[in-house]
């Protein structure tokens, strides 16, 4: 049986990018640093190497790890795949409670696409559509 190791994002600004998304997860910041510093440098990547990549971890090792590698080219087009990120974790989020997270995630430098209120046969969906700093579409429920 596989297991999910990385989701990855190409990024014009790995760094900025990763820094974003450890914000909304409430990871602390993470930076290539001594030994692994090291032992990547002496395995044949250079400094320019290491600015082109960051990382967002939870350090409890239950959340998603997040990968940032520099993109060649801008980004074109909507997402194939996007992240759906839950604003109170195990249950729905009151009106309020969307909202409050909302805020939050444009303060860190997401934008809104679109609110979805709307049914889906019996069920109802009440989320953002949201775009982090460079574009990345995602869900906020």
């Amino acid at each position: 049986m596989a297991g999910l190791g990385n989701i990855t994002f190409y990024a014009d600004d790995p760094v900025a990018l990763a820094r974003f998304w450890c914000g909304v997860f409430g990871y602390p910041e993470q930076t290539f640093e001594e030994p692994l510093k090291g032992q990547l440098l002496a395995a044949g990547l250079t400094e320019a190497d290491l600015t082109s990549r960051a990382l967002a971890e939870d350090p409890e090792g239950t959340g998603p790890r997040l990968f940032f590698h520099h993109a060649s080219e801008g980004k074109s087009g909507r997402n194939r795949i996007h992240l759906d990120i839950s604003s109170t974790p195990g249950r729905r989020p009151t009106h309020e409670e969307l909202e409050t997270e909302k805020d939050r995630l444009v303060s860190l430098g997401a934008s809104v696409v679109r609110l979805v209120d709307q049914s889906w046969g019996p069920w109802p969906e009440h989320y953002y559509q949201m775009a982090d700093p460079e574009g990345n579409e995602f869900c906020l429920q």
